[in-house]
């Protein structure tokens, strides 16, 4: 395996469990996280599964850092081969009603979960172009699909990459490069505790709903844009297969 994923918000959760899962497949690694500490772990752990490494602690939501991390991943590999845009924040928890959510926390939480992705798309996206071929991931919730109240400019920020993956979708149409999103889920994370406080269910480990992004990555999906996917949904069809 020679391909190259490039992983935003990769120091934990979710993040840390696709960086480990594509490093179990071989590809090679481009990840960030604002938490150079916990980044340079997750680094570390998967260079040991015998691939190569590439960490870049920054802010994606920040142009200055955006072109850091990308110039040097495409100086370190040659190219980005899949880019998941991963990287977001909830904001204030508990969640409080848009009337009194604070201006400057909203803000926020559209600059990391909106402008972020973005940023990296657009500096991403055009190699891929030019090489006519690349696979762009964003990771959606369901609160980007149904508005739920307490979940101010998180889910906002949500409904916003939905729609963006859907333009970029069709910007890219026939280009050979394809542009889905995935809905994990909930799962048993920091930022779920933080926007259920006092979760009383189960909740699936971010390691089991890789899947649809390994999927999404590999040359089987080259026919698919533009598309929606729940991973837990993609699970249950994956064990019925």
């Amino acid at each position: 395996m020679d391909k190259v994923v490039m992983i935003t918000g990769a120091s934990r959760g979710l993040g840390k469990a696709l960086a480990l899962a594509f490093a179990k497949e071989g590809y090679q690694l481009a990840i960030s996280a604002r938490g150079e500490e916990a980044l340079m772990k997750v680094k570390d752990e998967a260079e040991k599964l015998g691939v190569k490494v590439l960490a870049v602690a920054g802010d994606m939501s920040i142009a200055e850092d955006v072109e850091r991390f990308v110039g040097t991943a495409e100086v370190e590999f040659g190219r980005i081969d899949v880019l998941i845009n991963n990287a977001s924040i909830f904001g204030p928890s508990p969640g409080p009603y848009l009337l009194d959510y604070p201006e400057e926390d909203f803000v926020e939480v559209l600059r990391v979960n909106t402008v972020g992705p973005f940023l990296v798309t657009r500096r991403v996206l055009g190699h891929m172009l030019t090489r006519e071929t690349g696979s762009i991931i964003n990771v959606t919730s369901e609160a980007g699909n149904i508005g739920y109240a307490g979940w101010g400019a998180y889910g906002i920020s949500k409904f916003a990459l939905e729609g963006m993956t859907q333009t970029w979708a069709d910007e890219v149409d026939g280009t050979g490069v394809r542009v889905n999103m995935v809905d994990p889920g909930e799962m048993d994370t920091e930022m779920h505790r933080q926007a259920v406080p006092n979760c009383d269910y189960e909740l699936a480990d971010p390691n089991q709903v890789v899947d649809v992004f390994l999927y999404l990555a590999s040359d089987q999906s080259k026919h698919i844009n533009g598309m929606r996917f729940k991973a837990q949904d993609f699970v249950k069809e994956g064990q019925q297969g």
